[in-house]
């Protein structure tokens, strides 16, 4: 069996006389993906992680209160974040603030070329004093 294959314009073409040669060239350009295992764990630490987590969320979720009813400002939590805010990503800690919502979060973040997705912990100097800026003259 001979097949001729043109695989796009620039491209050049192929022959294959063989349904195996086929086969072969398809499994050449198929990439196999290698998935990564988490590291096993003990129970103690799955626990232990766990734990961790949900003391993150809770301290977030008064952090939020607190923004929200004008017990802490933005700008002190963006200049020195605690530890546990390091890892929240920015658009949601500007959407805790009052009369902030997606639209005024994403349009700050457009002025300050900062993705919606960045982290607080992943702000460069520029970012931060840039938002701290704009967020102070609005």
């Amino acid at each position: 069996m001979s097949v001729k294959k043109k695989a796009c314009k620039s491209c050049r073409t192929v022959l294959l006389d063989s349904e195996a040669e086929l086969a072969r060239l398809v499994r050449s350009m198929v990439t196999s993906k290698t998935h990564a295992q988490a590291p096993a764990r003990s129970l103690d630490q799955r626990m232990e992680a766990l734990q961790r987590a949900n003391d993150i969320r809770v301290r977030r979720a008064q952090l939020k209160r607190d923004l929200k009813d004008g017990r802490v400002q933005i700008e002190s939590i963006l200049l020195d974040p605690p530890e546990y805010v390091s890892t929240a990503k920015v658009f949601d800690m500007l959407m805790a603030v009052p009369k902030f919502g997606r639209v005024k979060a994403a349009r700050l973040l457009n002025q300050c070329r900062i993705s919606q997705s960045k982290t607080v912990g992943g702000l460069s100097e520029r970012q931060r004093a840039e938002l701290v800026n704009l967020f102070n003259h609005r």
